[in-house]
């Protein structure tokens, strides 16, 4: 079960990265704020905001600071409120930011699929093709929230 598990989450990680390099999102931020010979530092900066976001989410249970700040510091959960809240603002406005940065460079992309067919000389089936990429997502989609609702109603 750790091989399988671990060689999803490497497959899955691997994806949201291809999808990040497919798109020219780091350079077009380094590009836009001229800080282009920082693109390493920037790449760095995403594997590990990914491996941060896999680890809090798994390990959820053990990563609780504000379980461990009220347990020892029970007179100052004011401060723990604000402070929260400030990194929940500060994080949704760059969350925010990265998605729609994401959405529209993922909208750029979709206007180089007519160039792919032309060079590719696909005059016909791509109604077809586009139809059997929307079945198969809904198929994936039903069969998740379809395996997901079955554990819930057990």
């Amino acid at each position: 079960m750790i091989v399988f598990g671990a060689s999803y989450g490497l497959l899955a990680a691997a994806g949201v990265f291809t999808v990040l390099v497919a798109v020219g999102l780091v350079p077009r931020f380094a590009g836009k704020t001229h800080t282009g010979r920082k693109v390493v530092l920037y790449e760095e900066m995403v594997i590990f905001g990914t491996v941060a976001g896999c680890i809090l989410s798994i390990f959820s249970e053990y990563c609780c600071f504000g379980a461990w700040w009220q347990q020892h510091f029970p007179e100052r959960t004011q401060v723990l409120w604000a402070v929260g809240n400030a990194a929940q603002a500060i994080y949704g406005l760059f969350a925010g930011m990265f998605i729609g940065c994401l959405a529209l460079a993922i909208a750029e992309m979709l206007d180089s699929i007519p160039i792919f067919t032309r060079r590719i000389s696909l005059r016909h089936g791509i109604g077809i093709a586009v139809l059997g990429m929307a079945f198969g997502k809904l198929c994936g989609s039903l069969f998740y929230f379809w395996s997901e609702l079955h554990e819930v109603v057990r």
